[in-house]
């Protein structure tokens, strides 16, 4: 009996086959493949179809985990590009947010969070079906696995339906175009900017466990989440990334601070020429529609070279710290280079654990601090969970190298003629495609008679039913089947015989 190893897993329960002769157990197998033909045209929870899509192990469900993964990095890619709206006027030297960034930013998050709907939508409708145990009739698998799939499915729907609500909560949203205009136009800016702060790890961080949470959760289900181990290093570097990125947001926004801190203190001593609105421009959210300065008094203070040179232009008469390269990037108008700077920065940051000058300020020392550490634990584990992946791919590989250059010897030895040396390399090969090198039998074999039992039971259970001979047996009778069944490899062209089997 030819394998190819492929066994396709499937959580689902079966009925007793005890009146499988009976006429009206017919008559209703006859309905229930009527209305699935009906069916073919609608998504429907009583369709065979929609069981299969509804099955945690189904192909279908497990490459939307994938994308859910990616649309959850995606996500916290988004966030910190909030902080990139605001900006610093350098005509009038007040603060500002981009409006078309900050709604472009606001639509990249509302459509994550629309995918996260749809998500938490499936995983309730999922757990709503395997609660009837009506809807499991019909398919062909064990009763207690099926039970026990569905009790773990409604408790892990049940346990993370808040926590999945509470990460698409619309907080930066309601802060960017609520609280932040309300606190800019009364001429609130370092305070602006701390709420955004807080507002964004307070989010942020539940953010980043609910992913890991997920990626923890589709390898306990499946065992890989993209099959290779090349997506095993490219999701590390995509993290890595993403921190980068996330600690250069922070960064942008800690030296737009510290420029506004900077203004204030300049407009205090203006004896008299400066008001604390005039550090915030006129339009809160700003569309480039409209002049900056209208009005005289606002001309005065946009006037005052010595708050320009000082603030804005680093003349070394203010200490900015960390954050002295940000000044070429608060009054920048290219978003794109607000972006990327950050970015370089972040990524030399954590890689090299930074050069970094710091001021005596409490907040700047804790956000170095904070930094290096984080910076210090990713390229710890980065450099680590790499050399665990090459060291799967190449280790594999290189007992196989091995063993065919025992081969070869063995078969030059024996002076095997060159077909049957072709044979044997194309053995080789399709064994080593099929499970990459991994022995299969031996490892079930070297297991706990009842494991063994369990695992054969599990892996070979659809395999046999295939089978029509097999199809209305017993689970007992399939049972012993299963543990008497061997998994071969056969290439093309070779007879299978009795014998072999």
């Amino acid at each position: 009996m030819a394998s190819s190893h492929n066994f396709e897993e499937f959580f689902t329960d079966t009925t007793s086959d005890e009146e499988e002769e009976d006429e009206e157990v017919q008559e209703e197998e006859a309905l229930q493949l009527n209305k699935s033909q009906e069916c073919m045209d609608y998504i429907s929870s009583r369709c065979p179809a929609a069981r299969v899509s509804l099955d945690p192990r189904s192909q279908w469900f497990q490459e939307w985990n994938r994308v859910f993964l990616l649309v959850c990095a995606t996500g916290l890619f988004i966030d910190p590009l909030f902080f990139y709206t605001f900006s610093i006027s350098e005509t009038c030297m007040c603060v500002f947010v981009d409006g078309w960034f900050a709604v472009t930013v606001t639509v990249l998050r509302s459509v994550t969070d629309a995918l996260h709907v749809w998500n938490m939508w499936l995983q309730l409708k999922m757990s709503r079906w395997w609660r009837s145990p009506s809807h499991h009739r019909g398919l062909n698998h064990d009763g207690g696995v099926a039970r026990k799939v569905a009790a773990r499915i409604i408790r892990q729907a049940k346990k993370g339906f808040f926590f999945d609500l509470f990460v698409i909560l619309p907080i930066p949203q309601l802060v960017l175009w609520v609280v932040i205009p309300a606190l800019l136009k009364k001429g609130s800016t370092t305070e602006t900017m701390t709420i955004a702060l807080i507002m964004f790890l307070f989010q942020y961080l539940p953010k980043i466990y609910h992913s890991i949470c997920l990626l923890r959760r589709m390898q306990n289900l499946s065992g890989y989440i993209f099959g290779t181990v090349w997506w095993g290093i490219a999701l590390n570097l995509i993290a890595y990334f993403v921190a980068s990125h996330a600690v250069g947001a922070c960064w942008y926004l800690l030296g737009t601070q510290r420029a506004a801190k900077c203004l204030k203190e300049k407009c205090m001593e203006a004896n008299g020429l400066c008001f604390s609105r005039f550090l915030t421009c006129q339009d809160p959210i700003y569309y480039g529609t409209n002049n900056f300065r209208n009005d005289q008094a606002r001309l005065s203070w946009s006037a005052d070279s010595k708050a320009r040179s000082a603030c804005l232009e680093n003349d070394d008469n203010f200490s900015y710290g960390a954050y002295k390269w940000t000044l070429q990037l608060v009054t920048n108008d290219s978003r794109l280079e607000k972006i990327l700077f950050p970015i370089f920065w972040g990524l030399m940051t954590l890689s090299t654990f930074g050069n970094l000058e710091s001021t005596t300020d409490w907040l700047e020392v804790v956000f170095i601090i904070i930094v290096l550490t984080t910076g210090l634990l990713l390229v710890t584990m980065l450099i680590g969970n790499i050399k665990v992946f090459l060291h799967a791919t190449t280790s594999m590989k290189q007992a196989m190298q091995l063993k065919m250059r025992n081969i070869e010897w063995w078969m030059r030895r024996r002076h095997l003629p060159q077909g049957f040396r072709q044979r044997v390399r194309n053995y080789e090969r399709q064994r080593w495609a099929a499970m990459r090198g991994v022995d299969e039998c031996e490892m079930i074999r070297n297991l706990p008679e009842g494991l063994r039992r369990d695992i054969k039971y599990h892996l070979c259970l659809d395999l046999v039913r295939q089978v029509p001979l097999f199809q209305h047996m017993d689970n007992l009778v399939l049972e012993n089947i299963c543990d008497r069944v061997k998994s071969l490899i056969f290439t093309k062209g070779e007879i299978v015989s009795p014998s072999k089997l």
